[in-house]
């Protein structure tokens, strides 16, 4: 049985296009053809959300939506192993993170790690690390066996170089990340809109979430943000 979220479930019909174009020409009128005389400045039209009383998604976010209700509606499962089973790992965090592996793996759980490196290494950073996204990209194993030493990437969700005064937000297959006015910076769950508050003030961080410190000799900072994401395929 397949349970989808509301955003999710709305996003079945982008089913229907072929390309981001076939999108654009979907919001597009005859009577604007036949004004503009121009497919092109048409679809610009269109794209800037002038033909749409709703949302007029960009192309990058059309293309994560559609391949997002392709992944929930026709799962391919792909055989994966822990990369933390018959480990023991010695630090506090990439203990916790054993734990969190599987079900993030499975989608159940998406977990957000906050790090913030200590000042004495004279390259401070920090960012927020889409967890379930790194498990796919990296050798965990160096991580849990302490090999190897868990930094944010300018690829992660937030990265910032305290230095430099350098700041990067990206777009994951989880997240997307959102400034507002009033709580500052939040992270949008894809899969169930579900909002996450990482203000370390805000009394709760969210829906079906919950906020930990960890405390660690290897890093300045650590907080994991747990979400219960609510749409499973079973």
């Amino acid at each position: 049985m397949t349970t989808l979220s509301t955003q999710v479930d709305s996003d079945r019909r982008l089913l229907q296009f072929k390309s981001y174009e076939e999108y654009l020409d979907s919001l597009v009128t005859p009577i604007d053809f036949c004004y503009l005389r121009s497919t092109k400045v048409a679809r610009q039209l269109a794209e800037l959300g002038y033909r749409c009383t709703g949302e007029t998604l960009d192309k990058n976010t059309f293309y994560l939506r559609l391949q997002t209700v392709k992944d929930l509606l026709y799962p391919i499962l792909k055989p994966y192993h822990l990369n933390s089973e018959f480990i023991l790992p010695f630090d506090p965090l990439m203990q916790e993170l054993a734990i969190r592996e599987r079900s993030n793996r499975l989608h159940a759980l998406s977990t957000i790690i906050f790090i913030r490196h200590n000042p004495r290494l004279q390259v401070e950073v920090s960012g927020y690390i889409d967890f379930s996204e790194r498990l796919k990209t990296e050798d965990w194993q160096l991580y849990f066996k302490g090999k190897k030493k868990l930094w944010p990437k300018i690829t992660d969700l937030a990265y910032y170089h305290w230095q430099l005064g350098k700041m990067q937000l990206n777009i994951t297959s989880n997240y997307e990340p959102v400034i507002d006015s009033k709580h500052g910076l939040l992270f949008k769950n894809i899969h169930d809109r579900k909002l996450i508050n990482v203000d370390p003030k805000a009394i709760r961080p969210g829906i079906n979430t919950t906020r930990i410190r960890v405390h660690s000799d290897a890093y300045e900072h650590v907080i994991l943000y747990d979400h219960v994401v609510r749409s499973t395929v079973i």
